[in-house]
């Protein structure tokens, strides 16, 4: 028999199982990870660094941490930073000094260009 635990414990002991709270819950070890979903999509050229599988449509469906800013998210991608010219979240754009502590929220699309020239 297990000796009881005091509240303290309880209270901070990680759920058991799957709890939907806007962010999935996902058990490593001893450690519960918050992570929530965010659609990353990639255009023009930006797309060969998007997974084989992922290409033909452009985008990707991501688990981030909830404050991961906008520049941890593509670093894993190796995109040129020449190249990640326009980052728009939801449609409405992020400013370059923005992206290193701008962070997403549940549901967000992530979407970044290249320079696009043309006439």
């Amino acid at each position: 028999m297990m000796p009881p635990r005091s509240a303290a414990a309880r209270v901070a002991a990680p759920p058991r199982g799957l709890i939907h709270l806007g962010a999935a819950r996902r058990r490593i070890d001893r450690f519960t990870i918050l992570t929530m979903k965010i659609t990353f999509k990639l255009f023009a050229t930006l797309t060969d660094h998007l997974p084989p599988n992922a290409r033909r449509s452009n985008q990707v469906e991501l688990d981030v941490a909830p404050d991961a800013p906008i520049s941890q998210i593509i670093e894993p991608f190796g995109l040129p930073p020449k190249l990640v010219h326009l980052v728009l979240v939801n449609g409405r754009y992020v400013a370059p000094e923005q992206r290193l502590s701008a962070t997403l929220s549940e549901g967000d699309v992530l979407a970044i260009w290249p320079p696009i020239a043309g006439g």
